[in-house]
């Protein structure tokens, strides 16, 4: 199995037909896989769980309470940076409770659900028109496809079409991906900003709706920033955001960017699992598990531990899981530039590099002479 996990005795009946399917190197559809799950899972894994909104007190309780202490009192830099810790883990938090709600695996009611989303998003300038057509129809509808899934990177052939894209590649390896790294402390709110523009003419006559739902949050910080001045703004929140920005970066960039890029909709080929301590996963709602996210998009996270143990049982040779820290490092040693579907390409060594499931080994990484 993919990721180091023990292969357990093979299932019969139709899965055997799938698994030797799998073995012929074919592609295997999301319809086969949900198919399969449905027959497997409880029916109450389908439903909303609104019990997740309880994590929207003690978040928003660290969060006012924490901004009012830092503007309010003449706190030393040392208690202020526990604050902007306290305060980027809880916008990290209010992120993936935020990616559940608009998914509708929380509650099912439009006007609430984007209430809930918006509020949860607010830290990054994300509105909840935006992120359904950002996130829900083009990131999952493409997933991996070059050209039309917004989170993906480029190919070797963007090379010649952006003099930018060209420059950057030329610096060598280890300092791209510590840029890359560095950037993780802002990226998810400045791809937020990309895609307002990318499909902001998309929304027709909700174009005004969805720049207010950008403008409505930002409006908020400005005037915090207006009441607190820099020096304690930075604390209150450029800080905060910032790490919510590298803890939810840490996993998107994770979550599909090992992988090949798509010639097909297989969940499981184009996507990874992580692994996280059991209390990071009870803070970050098991936003670890994305393959299974991948699968049933509407199913609440609260459910993914049960789904997991049943893509392990079914597919075990290509469920891809590891833990965070060693994807994390496999991404570092790796470059961020598709050479074809199924392989990585660095220009200034001319080093191939393999993918998920097409012989990458995150302990061992290694580039070779593309063919």
């Amino acid at each position: 199995m993919a990721g180091g996990v023990r292969r357990p005795s093979p299932p019969g009946g139709d899965t055997l037909a799938l698994l030797d399917q799998e073995s012929s190197g074919e592609i295997v559809s999301h319809a086969t896989y949900a198919r399969e799950l449905r027959r497997r899972l409880p029916a109450r894994c389908f439903g909303p769980v609104p019990a997740r909104l309880w994590w929207l007190v003690p978040h928003l309780a660290v969060i006012v309470l924490g901004i009012a202490w830092i503007g309010m009192d003449n706190l030393g830099w040392l208690p202020s940076l526990g604050l902007a810790l306290l305060l980027g883990t809880s916008f990290a938090s209010l992120g993936f409770l935020g990616h559940e709600v608009l998914h509708g695996s929380v509650v099912r009611t439009p006007w609430l659900s984007s209430l809930v989303g918006g509020i949860c998003f607010a830290p990054f300038n994300i509105g909840p028109r935006l992120w359904r057509k950002w996130h829900n129809a083009e990131h999952h509808g493409h997933t991996q496809q070059p050209n039309r899934d917004p989170d993906t990177v480029e190919m070797v052939a963007m090379l010649e079409q952006r003099r930018a894209l060209r420059v950057f590649f030329r610096v060598p390896l280890g300092v791209r991906s510590f840029l890359t790294f560095a950037s993780f402390a802002g990226w998810f709110s400045f791809h937020s900003f990309q895609m307002l523009r990318r499909y902001y003419r998309e929304f027709g006559r909700g174009r005004l709706v969805v720049l207010g739902q950008f403008l409505a949050p930002l409006s908020v910080w400005l005037a915090l920033l207006v009441w607190l001045g820099p020096a304690k703004f930075l604390f209150a929140y450029l800080l905060p955001v910032m790490l919510a920005n590298f803890l939810v970066m840490s996993y998107i960039a994770t979550n599909h960017l090992l992988n090949p890029l798509a010639q097909g909709h297989d969940p499981l080929a184009y996507s990874l699992t992580v692994t996280v301590p059991r209390w990071v996963d009870v803070l970050h709602l098991n936003f670890s598990h994305h393959t299974e996210h991948h699968i049933f998009p509407k199913m609440s996270l609260k459910h993914a531990p049960l789904l997991k143990r049943h893509l392990r049982e079914l597919w075990p040779d290509r469920y891809h899981e590891m833990p965070l820290w060693l994807a994390l490092r496999a991404l570092w040693r790796t470059p961020r530039l598709y050479l074809g579907h199924n392989a990585l390409f660095d220009p200034p060594g001319a080093l191939a590099y393999p993918v998920l499931g097409h012989g990458l080994d995150p302990k061992r990484i290694a580039g070779y002479p593309p063919p």
